[in-house]
């Protein structure tokens, strides 16, 4: 990063420092052109002012016999070139050039000009020379015309004569830029770097505001990370935990059959025990599974216009056997609420909530499931009176292996994992899930979508 920003200041400087070469060049050339056209126009009127050449015949043999000639001689700059011209384009007097080896100049543009309007000037370029021929043509009172002209170099030989010294200034801008560059990009990245250094302390304000948005955002990721690892790491050591008691369990049944310590009865119970442990690891790994397909986000969901009242009637008429068994009474009642979402995750959804509903609960207890439709959004509801969860336990209930009552939750089957499996689901369809439960009076989990 340090040496884009020192290459770009020194590209930057050489830019700036070419085109303002350039544009100097060209504004002091338009001026000094400006100025070559009011110095002939000046030395023209001074030479028509002297009246020598409105005295003058245009016999061109006699001009340097005339009494003024000795006047003009004094008057010519050895860089002026005057010129006499007649009406009719013929040179009469040069002070360069043989007159009588000069073209007729009645094509000249300044010569025109001259004739029609009483001045006349041009420009005209001298490639081999790389020079600028300025004129300028007066009309005299006789008729006939002046020229004067003069030489100057062109904007690209003058551009020439000063890249030297643009160059060497270039050299000197970009060796400063590149020391200064250095400088200033330390001091600009140094509140970066103390901002990466304190990254954990949530009171230190950046220097720049610039950056608050930024810094902020960073340290949400960092403590977002931290609470996974931590969570993974809670949940890695719950997992070891909870697959370790099953298999204990078998193990320990597996033994006592191999080492024929058990008959009859007692043989007949503990293969009930080694069977119960099984399933129980079995839904435990299920879950497991489950749940780390939940989150991974980047995976495809196939949603599609489904009625939740349909899937919530269908997990009930098939869970009204294992509610019987346990003497619940388990109840249904719904209108259609369709809703865009994964029909087998909205399946497992409500399996887990009346599943929960049923474990918790009491005997002869009931649990009511409803579907309604409220201000356009479904509303899965279920509710029973069971033994309800403390106050201060309700917002850890959806915690990963997390039980209120972790005994009851073993003997019923239960993995811990049900309700971290609903809120996952909820989260995929974007709903909202709501809880109110009184200890001895039972819960009621509410799920808007």
């Amino acid at each position: 990063m340090k040496q884009k920003i020192n290459y770009r200041l020194a590209l930057i400087a050489l830019v700036a420092v070419m085109a303002a070469a350039v544009s100097i060049t060209l504004v002091y050339y338009r001026l000094f052109q400006d100025q070559v056209r009011k110095d002939l126009k000046v030395q023209a009127q001074l030479l028509c002012d002297t009246e020598l050449f409105q005295n003058l015949t245009e016999d061109p043999d006699g001009i340097e016999d005339t009494a003024g000639f000795t006047a003009l001689a004094k008057l010519e700059n050895d860089n002026l070139r005057i010129t006499w011209i007649s009406q009719s384009g013929r040179v009469l007097y040069d002070n360069d050039t043989d007159p009588g080896t000069m073209p007729n100049h009645l094509d000249r543009p300044e010569i025109r000009q001259a004739l029609e309007t009483g001045a006349g000037e041009s420009v005209r370029r001298s490639d081999t020379l790389n020079m600028n021929t300025f004129y300028y043509a007066l009309l005299l009172e006789n008729h006939t015309i002046l020229r004067v002209s003069t030489q100057a170099r062109s904007i690209f030989s003058v551009f020439l004569s000063a890249a030297p010294v643009i160059l060497i200034i270039c050299l000197i801008i970009i060796g400063l830029c590149v020391v200064l560059g250095h400088y200033l990009t330390a001091q600009l990245l140094r509140p970066i770097e103390m901002m990466a250094e304190q990254l954990d302390n949530t009171t230190a304000v950046p220097v720049y505001k610039e950056l608050k948005p930024f810094a902020d955002k960073i340290r949400s990721q960092h403590e977002n990370i931290l609470s996974a690892a931590t969570s993974r790491q809670d949940f890695t050591a719950n997992i070891s935990h909870e697959l370790k008691t099953p298999l204990t369990a078998i193990s320990g049944y597996a033994e006592l059959i191999e080492n024929r310590m058990v008959e009859g009865e007692h043989a007949v119970h503990i293969a009930e025990q080694i069977g119960h442990n099984a399933d129980r690891l079995l839904s435990l790994i299920n879950d497991i599974i489950k749940l780390s397909e939940l989150d991974h986000s980047e995976l495809p969901r196939h949603f599609s216009e489904v009625d939740l009242s349909e899937i919530a009637g269908e997990c009930c008429r098939n869970m009204q056997v294992a509610a019987a068994q346990c003497g619940i009474r388990l109840s249904f009642r719904g209108s259609p609420a369709v809703i865009r979402g994964e029909r087998e995750l909205l399946k497992e959804l409500v399996e887990n909530l009346v599943q929960n509903a049923i474990r918790y609960n009491r005997e002869n207890g009931y649990v009511r499931v409803s579907v309604t439709a409220e201000k356009g959004r479904a509303v899965l509801t279920v509710e029973d009176n069971g033994i309800g969860i403390p106050e201060d336990k309700q917002g850890r209930i959806f915690e990963r292996f997390y039980r209120v009552d972790k005994s009851r939750s073993r003997e019923t089957g239960g993995t811990g994992l049900g309700l971290a499996i609903v809120k996952h689901i909820a989260e995929i369809h974007q709903a909202e899930i709501g809880l109110t439960s009184r200890v001895g009076a039972g819960t009621t989990v509410t799920v808007t979508f």
